[in-house]
């Protein structure tokens, strides 16, 4: 394995979607950290790495600090130092920016005929540095979702709907039933530049995995920017490649 740090989606490539860490994935991921250094990247919130990630890796402390987490696509990092996580930075949207956002997002999501009245949990989400549209909640079963916009085509009008309404922001898809607004600029490749800057490594130090790696994914980034990446269908498949890693 010649790679300095191995980075991961985590919504269906390490665990189904807004779901816990499958045992075998936590089980191949500690043995991963205690090999290298490991980076997980995400649209989601820190809350989604708390209760997906970190609550089922059970990792102790000393492989820990090779783990580095950037959730909602980089625009914050977080390390393990000192027995806590703590942020290398925060880059957060100012508060009228995300206000006007939510406002346009809404009225918008309405006029599409794309606001439902039943959800598990709240439709938006101001994430800071990052604001989400979530059509179902964030809760929502990952059945309902795949039911709700099976060829992707709904999320789709509300992002090319969005992007002259906001061009000073970043409007791209997210998970399945997501569109997430952020600052110009920012993407899961944004993210791992950000991270190989951090520490010193170069490009050709990183493999990136993930399963929305096709054009229209938003793993695609970081393909686009010349990373090496490995496609995988779903967690099952991305431990079958930890495994691989650590064979070689």
């Amino acid at each position: 394995m010649d790679k300095k740090i191995i980075a991961f989606d985590l919504d269906d490539t390490l665990a189904p979607s807004k779901s816990p860490l499958p045992a075998e994935v936590a089980q191949a991921l500690r043995a991963l950290l205690a090999r290298t250094a490991v980076c997980v990247i995400s649209g989601g919130q820190w809350g989604q790495f708390e209760s997906q990630l970190l609550e089922n890796l059970g990792a102790d402390a000393e492989v820990l600090t090779n783990l580095h987490l950037m959730p909602t696509c980089g625009t914050r990092y977080y390390r393990f130092a000192e027995e806590t996580w703590q942020p290398v930075y925060i880059n957060d949207l100012p508060e009228g920016v995300r206000s006007n956002a939510l406002e346009i997002i809404e009225s918008t999501a309405r006029e599409l005929g794309l606001w439902e009245s039943a959800t598990w949990g709240p439709i938006l989400e101001d994430r800071g540095s990052q604001i989400t549209f979530s059509a179902l909640g964030q809760a929502a079963p990952v059945e309902a979702k795949k039911a709700w916009d099976p060829t992707g085509e709904k999320k789709t009008s509300l992002r090319d709907a969005l992007i002259p309404l906001l061009p000073e922001l970043e409007v791209r898809s997210g998970g399945s039933t997501s569109v997430d607004v952020t600052a110009k600029g920012i993407d899961k490749a944004y993210g791992i530049k950000r991270v190989l800057e951090a520490n010193g490594w170069s490009a050709e130090d990183l493999l990136f995995i993930g399963d929305r790696l096709d054009p229209a994914g938003n793993d695609y980034p970081v393909k686009a920017a010349g990373y090496e990446t490995q496609a995988v269908s779903g967690w099952e498949e991305t431990v079958e490649v930890i495994n691989s890693l650590l064979a070689n």
